[in-house]
Parts: structure tokens; sequence; C-alpha cells
């Protein structure tokens, strides 16, 4: 027995390793910014394991109830009849795992199997997953909520997530990366650890956020809430006033950890839906567009964006600002700025610019010596297509 005991602790006994992993980022990003997280998965591709390990790197005591196996009350709080009801009223005492994570202070309360709980205890999760409410008892603000489920197809006799319950998780589909798998199986798993805050960026990662969200919905109203006329589409991320603001939040978060744009992706898009998120993430590509006036007004030193969907933006904002405001100045620094834009990039990119840019033309405007070098370059653009 004891051999065998030694076998089983070996086989157990692994370590851990600093990782890019966009997903476990995207994780501990929601994590810190203290909003509810709902990893999607198939069975058997490691999420429990993944949030075991979370905890563990977080030095938080990990907390698992499987809400499939309990009552509404156990997350409402069981009534205690006191000495005079009639008085004192009847207290809803909390469950032994609240009162425990009650005591510790903090910790990482981990919601398993959240697709297999039926309506009724789905309901009574509400107030625990926004307002950490369990009975009479408030849990501490050290305590986190992360929760996991499986589609419904593969769930064993699983339900639909109700939409004011989905409507309160950040949304992240958890899949697995065969070469982590290999090399945990080896010994050694990716470690999670907290994004590292840059005290520096707080106030401008805040003031970016709230542009970006107020910004868009400023724009696109209809986004402000949304509910999905699909009812197995209510059970994930869609956008409301509750989930833009979580969206904020993530923003900001992202932003002061300097995240990459894929975990951005993966935050935004669990929260307020593909849709919507894809709408923002572009909204924010276009924020961190230089401004038109200061390219005409030293064209020579135009930094243009690499990627081609933002420097087409460029050279489009570039000729609506010549529009709004005709000069013959203004005119012939827009051509300067295409030319630059030919020198350093695409010439297709140039064509449909120069063309509008052209249309704008006054009789007593001269055609500047710029053109000459756009002609040639457009012809065998129109020419390729």
């Amino acid at each position: 027995m004891n051999t065998a005991s030694d076998l089983l602790r070996r086989l157990t006994a692994t370590g851990t390793e600093d990782r890019v992993d966009p997903q476990l980022e995207a994780l501990t990003v929601a994590v810190q910014a203290d909003l509810p997280v709902l990893l999607w998965g198939e069975p058997g591709i490691g999420k429990t394991a993944a949030i075991g390990q979370l905890a563990a790197s977080l030095d938080l005591p990990l907390t698992t109830v499987i809400a499939s196996v309990h009552e509404p009350s156990d997350f409402a709080g069981l009534p205690v009849i006191g000495d005079d009801p009639a008085t004192q009223g009847v207290p809803m005492a909390p469950p032994d795992w609240a009162v425990r994570l009650a005591s510790a202070g903090k910790g990482l309360l981990f919601l398993d199997e959240l697709s297999t709980a039926p309506p009724a205890v789905q309901a009574a999760l509400l107030r625990l997953v926004l307002e950490r409410r369990v009975g009479a008892l408030r849990l501490p603000d050290g305590v986190r909520i992360v929760a996991a489920a499986n589609p419904k197809a593969s769930a064993a006799d699983g339900w639909e997530l109700s939409a004011p319950l989905a409507n309160r998780f950040v949304h992240l589909q958890w899949t697995f990366d065969p070469e982590v798998v290999v090399r945990g199986l080896g010994g050694t798993w990716p470690r999670a650890a907290l994004p590292r805050l840059d005290p520096d960026r707080l106030t401008d990662a805040v003031a970016y956020a709230r542009r970006a969200v107020c910004g868009l919905l400023t724009v696109r109203p209809a986004l402000v809430h949304k509910l999905p006329g699909a009812e197995s589409r209510r059970g994930g991320a869609w956008p409301s006033p509750r989930t833009w603001d979580m969206t904020l939040r993530l923003v900001a978060f992202a932003t002061a950890a300097g995240t990459s744009r894929e975990v951005l992706s993966m935050l935004v898009r669990g929260t307020v839906g593909d849709g919507p998120g894809l709408e923002l993430l572009a909204s924010l590509d276009r924020m961190d567009l230089p401004d038109p006036e200061t390219l005409l007004a030293d064209p020579a030193g135009a930094d243009l964006p690499e990627r081609g969907d933002l420097r087409q933006a460029v050279l489009d904002g570039v000729v609506e600002a010549v529009r709004r405001k005709p000069a013959v100045d203004r005119w012939d620094a827009a051509w300067a700025v295409l030319v630059r834009a030919l020198d350093t990039g695409a010439p297709d990119l140039v064509v449909a610019p120069a063309a509008t840019l052209a249309a704008l033309r006054r009789d007593d405007w001269s055609v500047p010596a710029a053109i000459e070098r756009l002609a040639g370059a457009i012809a065998i653009a129109e020419a390729a297509r």
C-alpha cells in the first residue's frame, strides 16, 4: 500500500511554468476586475483543473459548489425560526460553504456544472452572482466567482441558461491546446498570474474605456440593450446596460495591464456578444488613429498605420477633412499624405481616396506635382484589379 501511495504521489507531483495563454490571461483579467466568469467547454478538457490551478496560483482557498445537486434554499438561505418570529422574523441562514468563505475573508467560489442546474436553482443564484449574497450573509470583497458549464448538447440533463443569469457573467469559450496538454501530462502546466497593472496608466485607462464605450453607444444606441430573439442565444453574452458596465471595466483593466488585442477581444465579445464586441473593437482601433488635421499639418512626417483597413480609414479621414474645410493648401497637403501612403504601403489603398480627392478640386486650384507621382501607381493598381 505504501508503494502505491508513493507512486500516486509521484504522478501528481507537477510543476508550473510561465507560458503565453490568451484564454488563461483573459480569465485572470476578469477575476482581477472582480467580475463573475463562466467558462464554456466540452467535458473533460480541463476547465475544473484550470480553476484549481488558478486558485493555487492566486493563493485563494477554493470552494467548489455543484449547482445541480443543491436546492434553491442552499443559495437563497435556509429559514431558521428564532425565539419570537412575530417580532424578530425568520432569518435566512447561509450554508456552511458560504460561512467558510466569509470567515476566510477571501476565496475562489467555483460553481461547477452550471448548465445542469434547473431553472429554480438558476433563479436562486441571481443574488449570489450579482450581489454576492447567500441568505442574510454577504460574501467578502475578497471572494471571486467563476463558473463552468457544458453546452446543452453535451451536458448531463442540461438546461438552457436563463437570460437574467447569463447576463451577469463574462462568458469565455474554453478550449484545449494539445501542446499544453502534452506538456502538462509530462509534469509542467502553465501558471496563472494576475496581470500587472501599471499605476501610471490608471487614469488614462479609465478615460480611454469610458470614451470608447460611450462613443460607440452614442452613435449606436440600439446596442445599449439588445435581448437576442432566439432562446438559445439568451444563455450567452448579449448587450445590456449591466454588461456594457462590465465591458467598460474590462477595457480599463486590459488597458492598464497592456494585454494583447486577442485577450481584449475574448473579454469584450464574452460580455456583450460577438457583434457588439467586434463593433467596439473597431471603434477602439479608430480611436487610436492619427488626427487628419495633424497629418495635413505635416504630410512629410505622417505616421500611417500598417494594417490596411486602418490605413484606408486614415486616408479617407484626410480626404473628408479637406471636403469639410476646402482650401488649396489643404488640398495640396492631402496629396502629399497620399504620396506618403504610396511610399510606405500598398498602392491599391490610395486609389479610392485619390479619386475622391481629385473630385474636390476647384477651378482656380492648380494641379500639384504630387499627382504625377500617384498617376502611374494608381493605373497599375486599377489594372491589377
